[in-house]
């Protein structure tokens, strides 16, 4: 199942998103481990996996380095493992955190990808959930909602986004203890059947594993996401409007590197996603304004522009007029 490059996948209390891998994602875990990290890197194919993380996502260079990282750890222990040497029992719970926006989700179904090919998880999909998938209402909800999302992820990886919503000490009678104090046991015990994820803003996470140290003891990678600077913002619009065949009239590029300047000082802004969401309100306004001209034949080229009125219609502009 391929997926638009930046698209943020969401979920939903009914139904947990379950990214599934490519068909051809990897061998059998059953494949004999190889004797060199080259013939490792060609029977698991991890190598395609790291290539494009490199190529279609823009930024990040710490994260990309420290994915390629473990993806090292994991092919050396399968050649301390040909050769007989112990190799530890690696915990492979980690935590993204960062801004909206910055890709975790994106990078974690890379992960589940990478982990599956290398036999370390018999799946490659990843399921994707919020709270509201994990916690229920009432007493006796939430120990049942929280094992069929563990049942649904076994095997792959399970992304929790905003993670430490889990945990809401100011409420007595918050049901989120109990769906943390099953994910310890699954997370502790069944370690080699799923991978946790947990995610979410930097500063939330660290106060929620204070309170949660047995959470904060079982994850071994902590990846931190970086803001995109201003010109990672306009690349990724290129890319997101390529992806589509729409480019940008005279001044419109420009107008959106304006855009952009001001948006990232108001609140809530989120990165990636906000870019995204410009970018549909362009087409919105590109729609419109071809729309009014009903009686004129539109070229390619006129359905594929989007000119810098376009992008200048923001209230972004008029708030900074």
């Amino acid at each position: 199942m391929n997926r638009p490059l930046y698209a943020i996948p969401g979920s939903s209390a009914a139904a947990p998103v379950s990214t599934p891998a490519p068909a051809s994602a990897a061998a059998p875990p059953n494949v004999p481990p190889g004797r060199t990290v080259a013939e490792v890197l060609a029977q698991s194919q991890v190598e395609a996996v790291l290539d494009e993380l490199e190529r279609d996502l823009v930024g990040l260079a710490p994260v990309k380095q420290r994915v390629r990282d473990i993806a090292a750890l994991l092919v050396v222990d399968r050649l301390r493992t040909a050769q007989g040497l112990p190799t530890a029992n690696p915990s492979l719970h980690m935590c993204f955190t960062g801004n909206p926006g910055t890709g975790k989700t994106t990078v974690a179904l890379r992960m589940a990808q990478i982990l599956h090919r290398l036999g370390y998880v018999r799946q490659g999909q990843m399921v994707a959930v919020t709270r509201d998938d994990l916690v229920g209402s009432y007493i006796g909800h939430t120990g049942p909602k929280t094992k069929e999302v563990l049942k649904k992820a076994m095997g792959g990886v399970l992304f929790i986004d905003e993670a430490y919503t889990l945990y809401r000490p100011e409420n007595e009678r918050d049901y989120g203890q109990e769906a943390i104090e099953i994910l310890l046991q699954v997370m502790e015990n069944q370690r080699d059947d799923l991978v946790v994820i947990l995610a979410g803003y930097a500063d939330r996470m660290d106060s929620f594993f204070r309170c949660n140290p047995g959470l904060s003891s079982r994850i071994a990678h902590h990846l931190g996401f970086p803001d995109y600077s201003q010109a990672e913002l306009l690349q990724i619009a290129e890319r997101m409007l390529a992806q589509l065949q729409y480019g940008f009239g005279p001044g419109a590029r420009e107008a959106l590197a304006q855009y952009l300047e001001l948006r990232v000082q108001q609140p809530h802004f989120a990165n990636a996603r906000s870019v995204r969401n410009a970018l549909d309100r362009a087409r919105l306004r590109q729609a419109s304004r071809l729309f009014g001209e009903r009686d004129r034949a539109l070229s390619r080229d006129d359905l594929s522009t989007i000119t810098q009125a376009d992008i200048r219609a923001s209230r972004v502009f008029a708030a900074n007029a």
